[in-house]
């Protein structure tokens, strides 16, 4: 496993996002680009975020169907790697394939602030999995790694906050307080979620084969592009993190 900055500014970050050597021996070709932003400041959701949001909405109704989505190779890539660590692609489907499915109904995505609807927009444009989390409410670095089944995860059942835990081999991104996101991209829990008082954020647009590359790095490239016309005075940094 290596970092990979292409971009890097003088910052200190306290906690980094690593994917252990035991995901890249089971799927090698995967990358992880993160996208590190500090001194921002998150906001409601804005006539501009969320026009960003509808509009890649729009030209992926005008590219595919419920039926060819299905077919799609990026869409199967993350089928097939759900399938390998043992998770139902059916009932579990990843980030991006649960967006496309709900934007090829018809629906809406919910505007929920700026970043949010910054990171679903890119998603839905460069058809990758895609999210955002608070970078303040770690407690350790963050690893993508196989569950043993013991760390807590934090999410609302019947209205209240409950922890559960994930199916032992599961993948998923966990710091030493527990797990962050659950079956690597499917859902992401609420003590790292991105609230309108964020003020430091990571983000994580991940890359099977045949994804190219090139549309990974130009996905990043564009979330910072936005992210430094919001907030000119803010500090990004991106690795790439690969197999070599």
């Amino acid at each position: 496993m290596i970092k990979l900055c292409y971009y890097m500014e003088d910052i200190v970050i306290n906690h980094r996002l690593i994917v252990d050597a035991q995901i890249f021996e089971r799927f090698p070709e995967y990358q992880a680009l993160i996208v590190y932003a500090e001194g921002i400041r998150n906001f409601p959701s804005t006539a501009e975020s969320e026009a960003l949001l509808r509009a890649a909405e729009q030209a992926c109704r005008a590219t595919l169907t419920s039926d060819t989505l299905l077919q799609h190779p990026h869409i199967n890539a993350w089928r097939e790697a759900y399938r390998l660590f043992g998770a139902n692609p059916k009932k579990y489907p990843s980030s991006i394939e649960a967006l496309l499915r709900r934007t090829l109904k018809g629906q809406d995505l919910p505007s929920i602030n700026g970043l949010v609807d910054l990171y679903n927009a890119v998603s839905l444009k460069y058809l990758l999995p895609a999210g955002g989390e608070d970078l303040d409410t770690l407690v350790s670095d963050l690893h993508l790694t196989y569950a043993q089944g013991n760390e807590p995860f934090v999410t609302m059942q019947d209205g209240q906050e409950q922890a559960i835990y994930p199916e032992a081999g599961e993948v998923i991104w966990a710091d030493t307080a527990g797990v962050t996101c659950r079956r690597w991209n499917w859902r992401q829990g609420r003590r790292t979620q991105l609230t309108e008082g964020t003020q430091a954020a990571y983000f994580v647009l991940d890359r099977l084969a045949p994804y190219p590359s090139e549309t990974l790095l130009a996905a990043g490239e564009e979330l910072k592009a936005h992210l430094l016309r919001w907030f000119p005075a803010c500090t990004i940094t991106i690795e790439v993190l690969q197999k070599v």
